[in-house]
């Protein structure tokens, strides 16, 4: 019998703030598009660029998921960002909110995803996800930093999660880069990777060389 081929994870690259870059990414075939909605952080993009982008986004790859980057956001903030042209398609959620703060966003604006990110300094964080799997369309797992929400480029260790399976789908992010993309598949099957930091010449600018080695080498996995 042929050997069973299983799908490719998806593949986000996160922490654009250009539009130029944004739509030449996602012609590569990316699943997914981040851009940072965290104020004081190096790839925060602020309010009237990010409709800018995500309008053409929308307008010129819609199969790609928009997804905006924020920390404890406050309702005000929420409504605003999530009216009218320009609006994520995605919420990540990178910040200490709880799960019933989740899921009360999640029952309030059902039109987007909400995605949660959690940091981990140990395999035994692990066991933080559960309160949130009926609460979120998705999981991220980023190393945690000090000080800082992510883009770090650390990685986390891949024994930690050798043996994860959710019931609902799950990113990885933190340091994912080409070279490290045949091991880490080989090892670990999530859902979906997210890059940004070991992509950039700069916080906030991608090399595109590097951004098509990445989607070259996932295309070519397996898991």
């Amino acid at each position: 019998m042929p050997e069973q081929q299983t799908p490719q994870p998806a593949l986000k690259i996160c922490g654009l703030t250009e539009t130029d870059q944004a739509l030449a990414i996602a012609a590569m075939g990316v699943d997914a598009i981040g851009v940072i909605g965290v104020a004081e952080t190096p790839r925060f993009v602020e309010a009237t660029a990010r409709r800018h982008l995500f309008e053409a986004l929308a307008r010129e790859a819609a199969g790609v998921q928009r997804v905006w980057v924020v920390a404890e956001p406050d309702d005000a903030s929420l409504a605003e960002a999530l009216a009218g042209e320009g609006a994520p398609s995605v919420v990540q959620l990178h910040g200490e909110e709880s799960p019933e703060r989740c899921q009360s966003l999640k029952q309030r604006y059902p039109q987007v995803q909400w995605w949660k990110a959690l940091r981990l300094r140990s395999s035994a964080d692990l066991q933080k996800l559960n309160p949130y799997l009926d609460h979120v369309d998705a999981l991220l797992l980023d190393a945690w930093s000090p000080g800082q929400l992510g883009g770090t480029g650390h990685r986390l260790p891949l024994d930690w999660l050798a043996d994860t399976e959710l019931p609902l789908p799950w990113w990885l992010a933190g340091g994912i880069s080409a070279e490290w993309v045949p091991e880490l598949l080989n090892r670990v099957h999530p859902h979906g990777l997210d890059a940004s930091s070991r992509l950039e010449t700069a916080p906030g600018r991608k090399d595109l060389s590097r951004v098509e080695a990445l989607v070259k080498v996932v295309r070519e996995q397996r898991r």
